[in-house]
């Protein structure tokens, strides 16, 4: 992976944060772990952990719901070249790690 491909992956996880930041209901912490750009750059995947988990069905909802005003937002913040089709998912390694931490187990 090249250094341009890096920094455009890394700026659109900071445009995913802020949008989700703005965008959300408040009613949850919702936090973008990490995002995977594929290397044609015509999808992007975010990954995000939801607290409490009980809501990760709702915002999960609510992200799919705002995926056309998330690209438009991308869109509006980056001048030159292609936007990718985006995808929201929950980060499980986050969980994972989470719940081992929880348990105490090192």
């Amino acid at each position: 992976m090249n250094h341009r491909h890096e920094k455009r992956e890394e700026y659109m996880k900071e445009l995913a944060a802020e949008f989700i930041s703005r965008e959300s209901n408040r009613n949850s912490l919702i936090t973008v772990t990490r995002m995977s750009l594929a290397d044609h750059e015509d999808h992007a995947t975010i990954f995000i952990s939801v607290l409490p988990e009980t809501q990760e069905k709702a915002v999960m909802d609510f992200l799919s719901r705002q995926l056309s005003d998330f690209r438009e937002f991308v869109k509006s913040k980056i001048q030159n070249g292609k936007i990718p089709v985006f995808t929201f998912k929950i980060d499980e390694g986050s969980k994972l790690a989470r719940k081992i931490d929880e348990l105490g187990v090192e």
